[in-house]
């Protein structure tokens, strides 16, 4: 015998149900579509929109235009660190991968307890994928793309595979699809292009989707098509100094060698990403979803004005692996039509590290994180216009290119130092320069002298800073240990999942002993993972 009040009670909860995961559904086809762009040493006078006139950035102009410049973003002065603030929302110093990148020889990469901004994207029902150069790790897979929240990866685990075939680096083919080596024949900033636009068209269309595309170009060594070598063949170098003693010395040196400029390559480079960008952008405009798609466009680090790299900084001062503007303020931009009016300007200060929670509150969503992010959640700033003051220093270091010179920076809205170190054997040497951004952008007038306590205080401030690192973190490097070997085929170099352990290695001090042997390294590094040191008794205790 049927029971209508049954029937109904099982109806209305159906009804619910549906009702329910409709709204979850609409929720998530409502939540706008994310696209980062990375450019890799790309220079601060290098586009359009900053009044440069030598290259064609057509593409990085309409993301401007259409869009809102982000005129005082900040990174760090090399690569790999900040694709670690970009990806985790942290601190790269604490992370362990500040001072140098992650080089081939290397077996580290970010704590696989670290969580991934494509986690949290993919966890809200977000497609994701990456296209182009990772550089956070290749020794083991907890360190992989596809172990890091992206679905989809297409493109090299390393730096300077080269723009044509065969895509290797120390001699090791380096071009995956998921971890399956592939041949590709063409030049590679355009088959990452060709590789987007495919994966856009073929998404889920009833789900939103996360791309996270971080070009090579245009890092060194610089190679470009022949059509783009010849239009910028006659192109004049006509950059000014830099203003810093690593950059010029390397221009002197190659003037002196007779060597030819690297500018033209550089500019063919830059022109060829931007076409890139370019026809992603139009597949975001044939598939009628440009209005609903945030497009983050920045360069990963002050452009490579050195000798070789021939990028431009100018009127900032320095550039790449430099803690001067030059090396750690760059071209950003932002864009979302459907949100944002075009052509704006954000003032305030940003970061590698605000890139995530800006994004995760942009899109509605939650980070995910358990450890605290070192970033903050910018959105409402920068899509009301309205600068949020920054009082709290944010820091930066590099030990690039020379083993062993560290520089350095500790800024808020107010204050800016500048340290570099160089240590010898048996001393360091210290040169420091204070300046007042607001007042003095392109970093003239060093005031050290007339404010030797305010720069006291945070030549401090760096000092603490630097006592978070890891004993075992990356140090610059530019050649292997000897006798070390690449492998032939480096999607075959990752030990896999089942092959290793199931947690981080312990290393050698007993267990008892961690705690006493971390306080004694004092400000040496941290033995303990994620330690912010207090000192006691002249050493670091962990908080």
């Amino acid at each position: 015998m049927k029971n209508p009040r049954a029937e109904l009670k099982l109806l209305t909860v159906l009804v619910t149900m549906v009702a329910i995961l409709a709204g979850a559904e609409n929720a998530a086809s409502d939540r706008p579509n994310v696209i980062i762009f990375v450019a890799d040493d790309l220079g601060w006078a290098d586009v359009g929109f900053h009044g440069q006139t030598q290259i064609e950035t057509p593409s990085l102009d309409r993301i401007a235009r259409e869009g809102v410049e982000l005129s005082r973003f900040y990174t760090t002065p090399i690569c790999s660190p900040t694709r670690a603030a970009l990806m985790t929302g942290r601190d790269p110093m604490r992370l362990g991968v500040a001072y140098g990148v992650i080089m081939p020889w290397h077996n580290n990469g970010i704590h696989p307890d670290e969580h991934f901004m494509p986690e949290s994207f993919a966890a809200a029902g977000y497609q994701t994928a990456m296209v182009g150069k990772w550089h956070l790790g290749h020794a083991q897979m907890t360190y992989h793309p596809n172990q890091r929240g992206f679905e989809h990866f297409y493109g090299h685990l390393h730096t300077e595979v080269g723009y044509f075939p065969p895509f290797g680096n120390q001699g090791g083919r380096d071009f995956q699809v998921n971890g399956r080596s592939i041949e590709a024949e063409g030049y590679e900033t355009f088959l990452l292009a060709d590789e987007a636009e495919r994966w856009i068209r073929a998404r889920d269309k009833e789900k939103p989707f996360f791309l996270y595309m971080p070009f090579i170009a245009p890092h060194t060594p610089l190679d470009a098509p022949e059509d783009l070598k010849r239009k910028y063949a006659d192109i004049v170098d006509d950059r000014p100094k830099a203003r810093s003693r690593q950059t010029d010395q390397t221009r002197l040196i190659s003037k002196l060698m007779l060597q030819p400029s690297a500018r033209p390559m550089y500019a063919a480079v830059v022109d060829a990403m931007d076409q890139a960008i370019g026809r992603v952008l139009d597949t975001l405009d044939d598939e009628g979803i440009a209005q609903d798609t945030i497009v983050l466009f920045l360069s990963d680090n002050g452009g490579a004005a050195y000798a070789t790299g021939g990028a431009d900084n100018a009127p900032l001062r320095g550039g790449k692996g430099e803690t001067f503007e030059g090396g750690i303020r760059v071209v950003a931009a932002l864009r979302w039509p459907a949100v944002i009016k075009g052509g704006g300007k954000y003032s305030g200060i940003l970061s590698a590290m605000d890139v995530f929670p800006t994004l995760a509150q942009a899109a509605g969503i939650e980070t995910g994180n358990d450890r605290a992010l070192d970033g903050r959640p910018m959105w409402t700033a920068i899509r009301d216009g309205k600068p949020v003051a920054r009082r709290e220093y944010l820091f930066f270091a590099s030990e690039t290119p020379i083993s062993g010179t560290f520089n350095l920076t500790a800024f808020n809205d107010e204050w800016k130092l500048v340290q570099e170190v160089r240590q010898g054997l048996l001393s360091a040497d210290v040169s420091s320069y204070l300046f007042r951004i607001d007042d003095d952008p392109n970093e003239y007038n060093n005031l050290i002298n007339e404010h030797a306590e305010i720069a006291n205080e945070m030549a401090d401030a760096i000092h603490v800073w630097r006592q978070m690192y890891p004993i075992s973190g990356t140090r610059h490097e530019l050649v292997p240990p000897p006798g070390w070997r690449a492998p032939k085929d480096w999607a075959t170099y990752p030990l896999a999942l089942d092959d290793m352990q199931d947690t981080p290695a312990p290393g050698m001090p007993p267990p008892h002993a961690i705690r006493p042997l971390d306080w004694q390294h004092g400000e040496v590094g941290r033995l303990i993972y994620d330690c912010e040191p207090v000192q006691l008794l002249g050493g670091g205790v962990c908080k």
